[in-house]
């Protein structure tokens, strides 16, 4: 989890964006956020869009921000059964995950504020969806894939769209071995 800030405040006041990334899929989540924003606000927004669609997670890399250091932060999550583990100080990198996709999705963003300028929050979701089915070499394959185990249905495959999609017990042995092959790609990622 990190947070993307420093960005022009939109008409409805947004000049964040936060970031959270699944570690073992990058399927990544950009949430509109104001940096005004306390603790009780952003446990709101992460039930919403986290908890709601992935369940709660066992563990929680971010940065020592006063959002996730917070009383009310930490109690949340006590109760949630969620570790929180924080980077070092003058070491992001511990959150490497998250800081490579804000240095992407920073690309993005900026051609998003050329074209639409203080309207950056609209594209905001296209940039997600981009990000989300782009391939990612560590995980030979889209995020949205490595989550969902099938490619991502959109207009631009429609027409390739005519390939058997497995079911019952075929279903599960292709997640399994997906699962694997994730798994596999991230440690030799890692080991570069």
């Amino acid at each position: 989890m990190d947070f993307l800030t420093g960005l022009p405040k939109t008409k409805k006041g947004n000049d964040a964006i936060w970031v959270i990334v699944d570690r073992l899929t990058k399927t990544a989540h950009f949430i509109l956020v104001k940096t005004t924003y306390g603790g009780a606000k952003l446990a709101q927004l992460y039930i919403e869009n986290v908890v709601r669609l992935h369940g709660v997670p066992r563990r929680i890399v971010s940065d020592r921000g006063t959002q996730f250091t917070s009383k009310f932060w930490k109690s949340l999550h006590e109760a949630l059964g969620t570790n929180l583990d924080f980077s070092l100080a003058y070491h992001p990198q511990t959150d490497g995950q998250t800081e490579g996709v804000n240095q992407v999705m920073e690309d993005m963003l900026r051609a998003c504020v050329l074209t639409y300028g203080k309207d950056w929050e609209s594209s905001l979701p296209y940039a997600e969806f981009s990000y989300n089915n782009g391939y990612q070499a560590s995980l030979g394959m889209a995020p949205f894939e490595a989550l969902y185990g099938r490619k991502c249905r959109t207009p631009l495959i429609w027409a390739e769209d005519k390939e058997q999609v497995p079911t019952g017990p075929a279903l599960l042995k292709e997640a399994e071995e997906k699962i694997a092959e994730i798994k596999e790609r991230l440690k030799i990622a890692q080991t570069r």
